[in-house]
């Protein structure tokens, strides 16, 4: 492999990195921002799910030479001509755009970017003939232009507070000073005039500084309405490369605002907190009249003071980890910081390191007579929304300010509560060894097996000894006694499976086997017949002699449907339900709905996986903004309101037993699961109106509701699929409830969601960890998610999964599977143990829990589900002591996105069908066999119908698939059963090393490890060490190039424009509702109140846009992290 030389850029070059979406998947932007730098460019990034305006205003106030951006999942024409437009008209035209976006961008449309003047789109095939450096090398040469050059007027424009023309100023300070000297004189003449107070934060690295600034303006500009601000962040630049990564802009969200500016400037010097040219730019925002200016310097050691010179009032941030307290006589910021804020103070010994900071503080200012209590440090935890030690700290340094700089213009009215910083523990503190305490329990429970087994191995021998021997001999009577002895260590429930063996083997040779599911028997045949008459067993029992290795094989394997579950959950597959998913989402609820009777018409089971475009999954509406409008209905369906739902899903009976919707959706899941109940409770509704009669009162309410305003009634668009017997449309534009007595309604809705059958993915912890399809802050994301178990337990909703727990995203972000598998156990016994913490019965809630893993074709996933089902067995059996249908784990298996090349595309259709048959041989409740075309584009019909055949060809054909337990007794399966799941317990510890789940997400050893073991996979990819047929081996005569997909899916422009103007209607039609129910939501979140409850209401009348901004305002938004 050729190495390929950094390129020396001549001058300071500034990128600004973000991703539209997901920053998931290969993390391809992460390591492209890290080449970038390590090339000597300075790179401020984004992180995901950026909006053009976003990166266009950033790369103006920070004057970049290029965005670099990842644009995958549809939208990526209008997202970057809308780009180039805005920067065009913004005066901004010479920042150069590149970008990529994998296969998903064909060469006909990279034409069409590069044409209209976007600089460079780099496909696949650029970067297997260039390499990641040469790509990163052509990009920065092409952007190689000085900065702060040929000013023109732009002190002039200084107080209207023009973004360019400060950054311009700002540029030609730090990059041209001498040639621009006698403007920077008039702007230091101007700035000597101005009295605008600086406030100083400074602080040790990775104290929280970033996300305690940004709690600081989210308060400011709720304090002062009319008040502007700017923020000047300065962070390290590095020795060896002079590349420096800005990053205190990716944690902040309160900078969305016209009222703030913000500069981040790299020190381009070694072992300094702050850059040369701070004062320059300081003197240029206070030209430019901002009301506030905050300058915060790079994380430092602890006696770096520079920052005293250039501000008004400081602020030092500080962790309590800093050691011995004799360790604070060192830190000379704290002779003379304004303010201490000990930040992070949910950590241990905070309460200890505030009264030690305390102590310091007085000794240094000599106040010795000054109480504790008006000692100015304060403990805060700025990653926790609306937390009340922030809001004391916000208080006191406004107070501060105006002290010291008599600035009464900004004496704050912001209203404070006494209460201390206290976290809102998701696990309580003394509970965060509970991975741990999990493999102590499974590592004791497989030591006693063991001793168990050997045991029972000793009472066959003696038994086999003793009936060797006549009755009344002394040595008979001799092995008798000891035979008794040995007897009284084993425990009894092992003596009666032993003696209870030959009855159980039995069951399965009889021709019928009956068992109960949920109190209702089932008699299933024991055997199918082969053409050749063969009689085969769906479950093949072993064949053991002794009763050590019987005993042990019982309690550790089993058979399927007794613990621990390791061969299934079940004793027998369900006949007529094949584990088939029918997967579809595209376009508008219509196309997507036609899908899904096109691939489930003739299925006796009907299981819908239905995907979202990103647009939803970010819980927005659809709009005509054009970073917006080209994602709607692209990758995924567009699902902004309930009659969306009702259309997505007619003609499917949600209450029937035999349907089953599955939905991928994390962030705004608690609302689109507000859709899914109450389409189905209306389908209901819809069932009772025709069985009475009463259509004419539906036709009255509709006239009423819509016809009367002068409004277009929603309806179904486009012609109804066969199959489909409109089941749900009678309904669309009304609900069950604005029809229906009240007592009538209330017994509906009781009875469907107690019948409804599938799973809504909501799982945000993986998404912290991997995808990022997060939207709201972690904590409230999970309340919401709790409020959701807590309803489903009131409401006895029994057959619906509150969350899938995910490691597909996991594994697609680059984890390998023992990685995968552990994380996803841990992030299950994270709600088990959240849950718990909230008061909830683990057999109410435990069988509410389901999974969802990636499939490959390593050698660990052959035994992924089987290990799942043991690990989480033995752990809610012995260690929760939840009852037998909590114990039992159920998991989806969707076939490996990473496996999906773009090259040799057939070849993927191999791929795909051994997994399948790994995941059906693993007994898995549900699979979804992807589509071989998905590494090029959205599946075609033809595509999803070869992917479903691969799994039915399986199920209906394959003869040994009969069988149901095919693995069971394997040498090879047994060991890397036990291989993987000692591993996964190892990985437990590590995890707890680190705090529990979700104290490693803080240090981010989640991401890290994904992301390493990524990095790993694509290097011996790309030397070849790893060969993968058809992309790095046995390549075709032409080289295997990059297929391009034969059609092409993308939503219509009349999909997109009736998505729109379906919303606008609705907001007309329910205006009045939807501003009392959106604020009793907002006060529901505040009271601490089950919001699910009050969600089920609001999505009758409110669109997700909507919904999700009103929490944003009580639940805080997303922090992105690095």
């Amino acid at each position: 492999m050729q190495i390929v030389a950094p390129y020396t850029p001549k001058n300071k070059i500034r990128v600004v990195t973000a991703a539209s979406l997901f920053d998931g998947h290969d993390a391809a932007i992460n390591i492209m921002r890290r080449i970038i730098q390590s090339t000597g460019a300075e790179v401020i990034h984004l992180g995901h799910d950026r909006s053009v305006e976003e990166v266009v205003n950033c790369a103006i106030q920070e004057d970049a030479q290029a965005i670099a951006m990842t644009s995958y999942q549809g939208g990526h024409m209008e997202y970057f001509k809308y780009m180039f437009d805005l920067l065009k008209e913004k005066g901004a035209s010479h920042v150069k755009v590149f970008g990529g976006g994998g296969g998903t961008i064909l060469p006909e449309e990279i034409k069409e970017l590069h044409d209209y003047g976007i600089t460079r789109i780099y496909h696949p095939d650029d970067g297997r003939s260039m390499g990641l450096q040469g790509m990163i090398n052509d990009m920065l040469e092409q952007c190689d232009f000085a900065t702060g050059v040929n000013l023109n007027g732009e002190i002039s424009r200084l107080t209207g507070k023009d973004r360019g023309s400060i950054a311009r100023l700002i540029s030609a300070a730090e990059n041209n000073p001498e040639e621009h000297k006698d403007d920077l004189n008039k702007v230091r003449d101007i700035a000597g005039q101005s009295n605008t107070p600086i406030l100083g934060i400074t602080g040790t690295g990775g104290s929280g500084k970033s996300s305690l600034v940004d709690e600081l303006v989210r308060r400011f500009l709720l304090d002062f309405p009319e008040k502007t601000l700017a923020i000047v962040s300065v962070d390290p630049s590095k020795r060896k490369t002079g590349g420096a990564l800005l990053g205190d802009r990716i944690r902040m969200n309160a900078i969305r605002n016209d009222r703030v500016y913000m500069r981040s400037l790299a020190t381009r010097q070694s072992n300094l907190a702050l850059s040369k040219h701070v004062k320059e730019a300081l003197d240029i925002l206070k030209a430019a009249q901002f009301d506030l200016i905050i300058l915060e310097t790079s994380g430092i050691g602890q006696s770096d003071t520079e920052i005293l010179d250039h501000s008004d009032a400081s602020l030092y941030v500080m962790t309590p980890e800093f050691g011995a307290a004799t360790q604070l006589e060192k830190i000379d910021m704290l002779d003379f910081a304004d303010i201490v804020a000990v930040n992070k103070f949910d950590k241990r010994g905070s309460l200890d390191a505030v009264r030690d900071v305390k102590k310091q503080y007085k000794r240094n200012h000599q106040l010795w007579d000054t109480s504790d209590e008006e000692i100015p440090v304060y403990g805060t935890i700025a990653s926790q929304f609306n937390d009340p030690g922030t809001n004391t700290l916000y208080k006191a340094i406004m107070d501060l300010i105006v002290d010291k700089t008599g600035a009464e213009q900004l004496r704050s009215t912001f209203e404070i509560t006494d209460e201390m910083s206290e976290k809102i523990f998701i696990i309580p503190p003394a509970r965060t060894r509970y991975l741990s305490e999990i493999s102590e329990n499974n590592r004791a429970y497989d030591k006693w097996v063991e001793e168990q087994s050997n045991i029972a191995g000793r009472l066959y021998s003696l038994d086999m000894a003793i009936q060797e021997l006549e009755v009344g001999t002394d040595l008979r009577t001799a092995l008798e006694a000891k035979f008794e002895d040995v007897k009284k260590d084993l425990d009894p429930r092992n003596w009666d499976l032993i003696e209870d063996f030959e009855n159980q083997m039995n069951r399965y040779k009889n021709e019928f086997y009956s068992f109960k599911v949920r109190d209702k028997e089932i008699k299933v045949r024991t055997h199918t017949e082969s053409l050749s008459h063969s009689q085969i067993p769906k479950v093949a029992t072993p064949v053991y002699r002794s009763w050590g290795d019987w005993l042990d094989w019982a309690l550790q394997e089993n058979v399927p449907g007794q613990f621990p579950y390791t061969a299934g959950i079940y004793p027998f597959k369900r006949e007529g339900e094949d584990p088939t998913r029918m997967f579809a989402g595209e376009g508008g609820p219509e196309r997507t709905n036609r899908r899904f009777h096109y691939v489930s018409l003739g299925m006796p089971a009907k299981r819908l996986s239905t995907a979202f475009d990103s647009v939803t999954l970010y819980g927005n509406d659809p709009d005509h903004r054009p970073d917006i409008y080209g994602k709607v209905g692209n990758s995924g369906v567009s699902i902004c309101c309930l009659d969306d739902a009702k259309k997505l899903y007619s003609g499917f009976d949600l209450a029937d037993p035999k349907t089953s919707v599955s939905m991928t959706i994390n962030g705004p899941a608690p609302m689109l699961l507000g859709f899914f109940m109450n389409a189905a409770i209306d389908q209901a509704s819809e069932k009772y109106i025709k069985e009475n009669g009463l259509e004419d009162q539906v036709e009255a309410k509709l006239k009423e509701l819509w016809d009367d305003k002068g409004l277009e009634r929603p309806k179904y668009q486009g012609d109804i699929p066969e199959g489909n017997d409109g089941l749900g449309l009678m309904l669309l534009g009304v609900t069950g409830d604005q029809v229906l007595p009240e007592d009538v309604y209330a017994k509906i809705k009781t009875e469907t969601m107690s019948v409804v059958r599938g799973t809504v993915q909501a799982d945000i912890l993986k998404e912290d960890q991997a995808q990022n399809t997060c939207i709201f802050s972690t904590e409230f994301a999970l309340r919401l998610m709790g409020d959701v178990q807590e309803s489903f337990i009131e409401n006895k909703v029994r057959n619906f999964y509150s969350v899938s727990i995910s490691g597909y995203h996991i594994a697609e972000a680059g984890a390998n599977p023992i990685t995968q598998l552990a994380f996803t156990l841990a992030n299950g016994f994270t709600y088990v143990e959240y849950y718990l913490s909230r008061g909830m019965d683990i057999n109410a809630f435990g069988p509410n829990l389901s999974f969802f893993f990636s499939n490959g074709i390593d050698p660990e996933y052959a035994v992924i589900g089987r290990v799942a089902r043991r690990i989480w067995a033995k752990a809610l059996k012995q260690k929760y002591g939840a009852n037998a249908r909590a114990q039992m784990l159920k998991y989806h298996i969707q076939t490996s996105g990473r496996s999906l090349h773009a090259q040799e595309i057939d070849f993927n259709d191999i791929r795909t069908t051994l997994q399948a048959l790994y995941a059906i041989y693993d007994n898995c409740n549900s699979l979804h066999t992807n589509a071989y075309d998905e590494a090029i584009t959205t599946p075609t019909e033809e595509s999803v119908r070869r992917a479903m055949a691969i799994q039915l060809i399986i199920n209906k054909e394959l003869g040994l698939a009969k069988n149901e337990n095919p693995i069971q007794g394997s040498f090879i399966i047994e060991q890397l059963t036990d291989l993987v799941e000692e591993a996964v317990l190892t990985e437990f510890d590590r995890i707890t090393e680190r705090g529990g789940v979700l104290g490693a997400m803080e240090t981010m050893y989640q991401r890290s490890k994904i992301q390493e073991e990524s990095l790993y996979y694509e290097t011996l990819k790309h030397t070849g060490e790893f060969p993968i047929i058809g992309v790095n081996t046995f390549l075709s005569s032409k080289g295997s190039p990059t297929v391009l997909p034969k059609e092409v899916i993308r939503a219509t422009k009349e999909e997109k424009e009736y998505q729109i103007s379906m919303l606008n209607r609705l907001h007309e039609s329910t205006s009045s509702e939807q501003a009392t129910l959106l604020r009793d939501l907002q006060v529901a979140a505040i009271n601490n109140d089950n919001m699910f409850d009050h969600l089920m209401n609001v999505c009758k009348f409110c669109s997700l846009g909507h919904i999700t901004s009103a929490l944003f305002e009580v639940g805080g938004q997303y922090r992105r992290n690095m």
